[in-house]
């Protein structure tokens, strides 16, 4: 079965089980402690439950590794899925319109796609590794802003030290915190923003893999804090600190950030 289509019909799944429990304290009810080692609410349970669900009817990965259940064996023939059921937590039970559905797809630790589904206005976002990045199924590219002076930057803001950024921040026209940071990859990706900024070191592989994809096949670059291609472990307990941008501005961005 073809990924992208596959990812498609599940978020179809994941947005008709969350809408009545988005907004609402039955929504944000506690569930469990995550494998990530943060709260698995109610409705991240009832999103991951979706996806297990459909993994168990068409199995179209050997693992998945979940922000909620830690590390599964699918049965399938390769590949791992990572999955964040819903990124931006905070944000859906809240109220606030954004947050979404992220999965990414690697094998023998190599990215190779990503799907991402805004639960809120049902805009699809996916790239592949040498097939771009579309949103929609029309094309995307980064933006091609050249001067910090003139860009967009988005920042995760949830625990950190905003004097990490404060140089930074001096310099860009516009910074914006909105809270899920695999729709803020996918907004680098299609030109949106010109760049995402996480310093926290705590960003998992089920936060980024998705957004990594789109990010990359989009033409863009996403690197560490030295600029050197980012690595995750093959686990939810461990995370980076990540930036990603349309690729022109992206030495000045960690120039301005060390």
């Amino acid at each position: 079965m073809d990924f992208i289509r596959w990812c498609e019909d599940l978020a179809d799944r994941v947005e008709d089980a969350v809408r009545e429990i988005a907004g609402t304290p039955e929504g944000g009810r506690y569930i469990k402690m995550g494998a990530d080692g943060t709260p698995t609410e109610r409705i991240d349970q009832v999103a991951e439950d979706c996806v297990v669900a459909a993994l168990q009817e068409e199995p179209v990965c050997k693992r998945l590794i979940s922000e909620e259940l830690g590390r599964m064996e699918v049965g399938g023939e390769k590949g791992t899925i990572y999955l964040d059921p819903v990124d931006g937590t905070y944000n859906a039970v809240h109220g606030i319109p954004f947050y979404t559905l992220s999965i990414g797809y690697g094998e023998e630790g190599v990215l190779k796609k990503g799907f991402i589904r805004d639960l809120c206005t049902h805009e699809t976002f996916w790239g592949e590794i040498g097939k771009g990045a579309y949103v929609n199924g029309r094309p995307c590219r980064v933006s091609k802003t050249a001067y910090l002076k003139e860009s967009a930057l988005s920042v995760y803001g949830r625990k950190f030290d905003p004097s990490s950024v404060l140089r930074l921040g001096q310099q860009v026209r516009r910074w914006r915190l909105l809270g899920a940071s695999s729709l803020e990859l996918a907004y680098v990706a299609c030109g949106r923003l010109d760049g995402f900024v996480d310093v926290r070191n705590t960003l998992r592989i089920t936060d980024a893999a998705a957004g990594i994809v789109l990010c990359h096949a989009a033409g863009g670059t996403v690197t560490d804090l030295d600029g050197q291609p980012i690595t995750f472990p093959d686990e939810v307990s461990m995370g980076r600190c990540l930036i990603a941008t349309n690729g022109i501005i992206h030495n000045k961005v960690i120039e301005y950030l060390r």
